[in-house]
């Protein structure tokens, strides 16, 4: 792209920066939420952009500045403006590259919290212990992070593991990351009950769902029904004496299809019912959110091999191989041997491997 055609792009973005940052302090605006959310986003996405281009046009002016100071009769003078020169020319090319990045529209659901949700799937036993594994190592994952993990609903496996289990996860760029995460997870390793010592394969499904804001979706809670009833702790332990455990039920008409789906959602998450019937409400919205938006989300998978697994649940998209201590990607053919340190929550070159190839496939897309 010609350097004059992305400063024209940048210029055209100069005003609406002005004119949002003008927007986003209007009391008429700050007092309609869902506006003020959106402009809010927008503003910052805008900065970010800003940034990038006042460093730009510093050093496309430094470099045409250091070009003119070789004429220069004094050699140290020139000597100076051929080092300016080389400086410019090695980082230009670098701020492009951002700069083309940060003018692709973004996923805008990435900055959303996430709901993430783990079935053991094909393989009986050894698959519910398997989304219990996932499930420690996306709670490690998202310790290091410093994200806020909440478990809402769980149903232990036989043997260990759960054969379900549904949780929330807040904070910063949560969805945008865990995005990557839905999909079959395969597991290749002898059972522990195994005596033959044969490897079995067994597998898991993961769901990550961008959480619904109360704004996203219309709800009427008129029509929801609830049940509440008595909830214990892991192993039955600990049974609350108190119905705090809440249960709702919605007929909701799917627009895609005009199907009306009894949606039916169970929180157990705490020990005071009005928290967990506002939890249960929040999975309803995203549960409804989720639905509305697959065809947004088809639609970036069928471009992007990467986005496979948002698009695609039943998709394979990762084999973790414990004989040989390997984990493979297959979306992007990335195969790596730390399988310990990954399943303790040592996933993120991963992510970032999946990222990069994302964002090619955006610059790609795109008309930059």
């Amino acid at each position: 792209m010609a350097e004059n055609n992305l400063l024209d792009k940048l210029e055209g973005l100069v005003a609406r920066f002005e004119e949002v940052s003008t927007l986003i302090a209007d009391p008429n605006v700050i007092a309609d939420q869902k506006r003020f959310v959106k402009l809010t986003k927008e503003y910052k996405d805008l900065s970010a952009i800003m940034e990038v281009r006042k460093e730009y046009v510093r050093c496309l002016d430094d470099l045409a500045e250091a070009k003119a100071m070789l004429s220069e009769q004094d050699a140290e003078i020139r000597d100076m403006a051929r080092e300016e020169i080389s400086a410019c020319e090695a980082r230009i090319p670098q701020l492009e590259e951002e700069i083309k990045l940060l003018l692709v529209p973004a996923d805008p659901q990435d900055d959303r919290n996430a709901v993430l949700e783990i079935r053991g799937g094909t393989g009986g036993d050894e698959a519910a212990i398997f989304a219990g594994d996932l499930f420690r190592m996306y709670s490690k994952y998202c310790e290091s992070k410093g994200w806020k993990l909440e478990v809402s609903s769980y149903t232990e496996g036989a043997a260990g593991g759960y054969k379900e289990i549904i949780c929330s996860v807040t904070g910063n760029k949560v969805y945008g990351t865990l995005k990557y995460e839905s999909g079959v997870h395969r597991v290749q390793r002898v059972p522990a009950t195994e005596t033959q010592g044969r490897v079995h394969t067994s597998a898991a499904s993961v769901a990550v769902l961008p959480e619904a804001e109360p704004f996203d979706v219309e709800i009427n809670e008129g029509e929801i029904k609830w049940d509440t009833f008595r909830s214990g702790g892991a192993g039955g332990q600990n049974v609350n004496k108190v119905e705090s455990g809440v249960r709702l039920r919605y007929n909701w008409k799917n627009p895609n299809t005009g199907v009306v789906e009894e949606i039916l959602i169970e929180c157990t998450e705490t020990r005071d019912q009005p928290k967990n019937k506002e939890r249960a409400l929040s999975r309803l919205r995203t549960f409804i959110y989720d639905k509305e938006h697959q065809k947004y989300i088809d639609d970036i998978a069928s471009k992007r091999k990467t986005m496979v697994s948002t698009g695609d649940r039943s998709a394979k998209i990762r084999t973790y191989n414990y004989p040989q201590g390997r984990i493979t990607d297959h979306r992007i053919n990335y195969t790596i041997y730390n399988l310990a340190a990954f399943m303790d929550g040592d996933i993120q070159d991963c992510i970032d491997h999946l990222i990069v190839a994302e964002n090619a496939e955006r610059l790609k897309d795109s008309e930059l």
